[in-house]
């Protein structure tokens, strides 16, 4: 009887080993990103290809894959459990550089960050999320207590009401749709997809500026954006650019 029961036990910790291994990763992903050997070249390929001026809709599940990223602004952070929703909007509402709020960007663009000299880059990324701690590694930038922004441009054939957009991200961030705050993710995280919603937002006919900052310390960092109908689906039939 006792060895019938320890080898259920067994076999029940075993399954739920795989389920929590499950939900480390989305079903969208293949794998969980790690550096090996293979890693020594330090380039953003395979994980971005510079952004292209050709129509562009979201992927399949409707995440936005086009990006303007801005190299990391080095930060002083030794624990992500410092993000609260009071840190984080300190943080993200400190003026880093000029036009902060309203710059879009263009390729190759500078930024002075305090003592830094940081550059804007068009990227996409073939997967669904955004692997930000990639883009720092790749171009030799710090990796580790540090904090991106994000500008995208969502061009809507029509004006849709009752969106919401939904959010992961590793760790902490918050995201603004035209020029209005629109979701915060706070506490130390893993990225899940659709891990926070918006409340209802109104996508507008034409353009419409998504801006995120995302801020992390130990740990890798990365995001996935995409925008659901009043439905929950995910919208799709928009284009994505950067200007």
């Amino acid at each position: 009887m006792n060895i019938k029961r320890s080898a259920l036990l067994l076999a029940a910790g075993f399954v739920i080993l795989l389920g929590l291994r499950s939900q480390g990763q989305s079903a969208t992903s293949g794998k969980i990103d790690v550096i090996t050997e293979n890693d020594t070249a330090r380039s953003i390929a395979p994980f971005f290809t510079p952004a292209t001026a050709s129509k562009k809709n979201p992927n399949a599940e409707g995440f936005i894959q086009r990006w303007s990223l801005l190299e990391p602004i080095n930060k002083s952070i030794r624990s992500n459990l410092v993000f609260t929703v009071n840190y984080l909007k300190t943080q993200f509402e400190t003026d880093y550089f000029s036009n902060q709020f309203t710059v879009i960007p263009r390729n190759g663009e500078k930024v002075k960050a305090g003592e830094q000299e940081l550059l804007w880059h068009a990227l996409e990324s073939p997967n669904f999320n955004i692997k930000l701690f990639r883009l720092a590694y790749g171009l030799r930038k710090q990796t580790y207590a540090v904090l991106f922004w994000a500008v995208t441009i969502v061009n809507s054939p029509r004006e849709i009401k009752n969106v919401r957009l939904a959010v992961g991200s590793n760790g902490g961030s918050m995201w603004w749709l035209n020029g209005k705050e629109a979701v915060i993710l706070d506490g130390d995280r893993r990225m899940v997809m659709d891990d926070c919603v918006s409340p209802r937002l109104t996508l507008n006919n034409g353009k419409n500026i998504i801006r995120g900052a995302v801020i992390n310390g130990p740990g890798l960092s990365d995001f996935c954006v995409r925008l659901l109908d009043e439905k929950g689906v995910p919208i799709k039939d928009v284009s994505i650019t950067l200007q």
